[in-house]
């Protein structure tokens, strides 16, 4: 690894310590991210420093025990070290993260070639409201802060401001949501869920993720 990294410039250095922090922070890099301001899709810079050093980065994780994965059918580079998103998140966080792979496989299913499926928030708290998951509709705060979350993961890109969050906000599902969620039996979890918000139980929360990706 050292006599590779000799080898590189004072610039592709710099581009491989960024991707590093990159993926150690929000865990996945996309091919390909929409640009809101622009209405159209981007490719990513460092996606393609990633690919262009995927060997020697793989190593690189590998030292710590971390695998460096390419989902080339995806668009999408990813760590994997047992728990895939590098903190635990909040209830509601993880209930629109069960919802959205819900909504992104209905479409999918239904999709001929494209793989941008667009939800919007009313979608997302209606299938959560058919599982009986949440007792009232969250306050406005506790869902720009999940929605947050789940952007900072990529897991989701937001394409109406978020401070005019409404039942019509809009928002791509990447397909990031298939590393994270690859169970088969996210309906059922989400009928479990709902009997834990019925019973006032949160101990199957925190839990929830590392389960459906082991």
């Amino acid at each position: 690894m050292i006599d590779y990294v000799e080898q590189l410039s004072d610039e592709e250095k710099e581009q491989i310590t960024e991707v590093i922090r990159l993926l150690y922070r929000q865990t996945f890099i996309l091919e390909r991210k929409y640009d809101r301001r622009a209405e159209k899709w981007q490719y990513s810079r460092e996606y393609k420093i990633c690919a262009m050093h995927m060997e020697f980065l793989k190593e690189y994780f590998q030292v710590a025990g971390i695998e460096l994965v390419e989902n080339i059918y995806l668009g999408v580079i990813y760590i994997r070290d047992g728990m895939l998103m590098g903190e635990k998140i909040p209830r509601l966080a993880t209930i629109y993260l069960l919802v959205l792979k819900i909504l992104y496989d209905e479409q999918m299913a239904q999709a001929s070639s494209s793989t941008r499926i667009v939800t919007t928030l009313g979608a997302v708290n209606g299938k959560a409201g058919e599982f009986q998951v949440m007792k009232s509709l969250p306050s406005p705060t506790e869902i720009r802060r999940s929605i947050a979350l789940l952007k900072k993961y990529q897991i989701i890109e937001p394409l109406d401001i978020l401070e005019e969050l409404n039942e019509g906000t809009r928002m791509i599902i990447y397909p990031t949501i298939n590393m994270v969620l690859t169970g088969d039996d996210i309906r059922a979890l989400l009928k479990t869920f709902g009997e834990e918000e019925n019973s006032g139980d949160e101990t199957g929360v925190q839990n929830i993720i590392e389960d459906l990706s082991e």
